[in-house]
């Protein structure tokens, strides 16, 4: 999974980036201190590997990953290739979903590109640009289709015929993902990758002085919350200050003074859930003395296809999933347990995976 991380100059962006890193990625009070993407790759929190390695002593443990890149700060005309624009547009689509951090605090020390501090400016900045190129895209396309409705195959007809419902839902200011389509609609639109299908989640950025604060007090993150509510997108408060710090501790230190803030958990927690949330994404889990790991994949993923997550001879080859839910592996203590009581179920080809699912596969090729 590939997240990027995007936002207006000087909202934070940056100093996010590295406190969910930890990558000491340079973060300046001017515009454009970061021009090539940074890239961080981030072990998945997952309390279950931790309680597995306990279980099976193995020689490693293995997370599953993000990877996070944090793009140039963006401004208006980018869609038109200014201010870096054209960069920020094409890492952008690299990515699988997009994290927007909006700023939602006040500092007199901390300059902003437009002058004041308005969250819901500056989210319209950016989803402007991001709307125009996917215009332009569109246009493109629906050009495309319509010279080739001569060939006589309807389907020209109707990529086109659907381009322009496309085009004029996003020249109303809408980005693609709240386009109304049927399924064989949405397929066609996904084959264009616009930039505005992308999932997001604004990261409302607060003052230090106002974690733990009643959000009815925080009003810039009210109008942040409407504002992702409208365009189908998920809001996370957090603070890119506080995160910095908590990313310095370890431990029992750490986890203290999480307690202290009231919080329970770091942002970099909140925004893995989050993520996996709004991409459909789950964990299943493979155990042994050599290693304890978690795998991603989709909800809904068939047992076959998440063996070959693994290799593609397991997909191949695959004859059958050993499966046992963690938390009755962990509630009685061992595998061994698990098949006397008959708690292992064997399941087949058209098994859904299910997150946390102990998996032993078995295959043969």
């Amino acid at each position: 999974m590939k997240l990027g991380v995007v936002g207006l100059p000087n909202v934070g962006k940056s100093t996010l980036f590295n406190a969910i890193t930890n990558a000491g990625v340079q973060a300046a009070n001017y515009p454009f201190c970061t021009i090539e993407p940074n890239t961080g790759v981030v072990a998945v929190p997952d309390e279950r590997i931790t309680q597995l390695a306990i279980m099976y002593h193995p020689k490693k443990a293995t997370h599953a990953t993000i990877e996070f890149l944090d793009i140039a700060g963006l401004v208006k005309g980018a869609s038109r290739g200014e201010g870096l624009g054209n960069k920020f547009l094409s890492h952008i689509r690299e990515v699988d979903a997009i994290v927007h951090v909006v700023r939602c605090f006040e500092d007199d020390n901390v300059v902003h590109v437009d002058g004041s501090v308005d969250p819901v400016r500056d989210m319209e900045t950016i989803n402007l640009e991001l709307i125009y190129a996917d215009m332009d895209t569109v246009q493109r396309r629906g050009e495309k289709a319509s010279k080739m409705i001569k060939t006589g195959d309807p389907r020209c007809a109707e990529e086109a015929a659907l381009a322009q419902r496309v085009f004029d839902h996003l020249e109303q200011n809408n980005p693609a993902r709240t386009f109304a389509a049927n399924k064989e609609e949405l397929e066609t639109i996904k084959g264009w990758f616009l930039l505005t299908m992308k999932p997001v989640i604004y990261a409302a950025n607060i003052g230090e002085g106002d974690l733990g604060r009643d959000e009815n007090d925080l009003p810039m993150v009210g109008l942040v919350r409407a504002a992702a509510r409208r365009e189908e997108a998920e809001t996370l408060v957090i603070s890119a200050q506080i995160e910095q710090e908590i990313a310095s501790l370890e431990g029992e230190e750490k986890a203290e003074f999480l307690r202290e803030l009231g919080i329970g958990e770091s942002g970099l927690d909140r925004l893995v859930k989050t993520c996996y949330r709004l991409l459909g994404l789950i964990s299943f889990l493979t155990v042994g003395d050599d290693e304890c790991r978690a795998w991603t994949i989709t909800r809904g993923t068939k047992a076959p296809q998440a063996a070959g997550k693994i290799h593609t001879d397991f997909e191949r080859g695959f004859i059958r999933a050993e499966v046992v839910p963690f938390d009755t592996l962990i509630a009685l203590g061992n595998m061994a347990a698990c098949r006397e009581k008959g708690l292992i179920r064997s399941e087949g080809k058209e098994y859904v995976m299910q997150d946390g699912d102990v998996t032993l596969f078995r295959f043969n090729v």
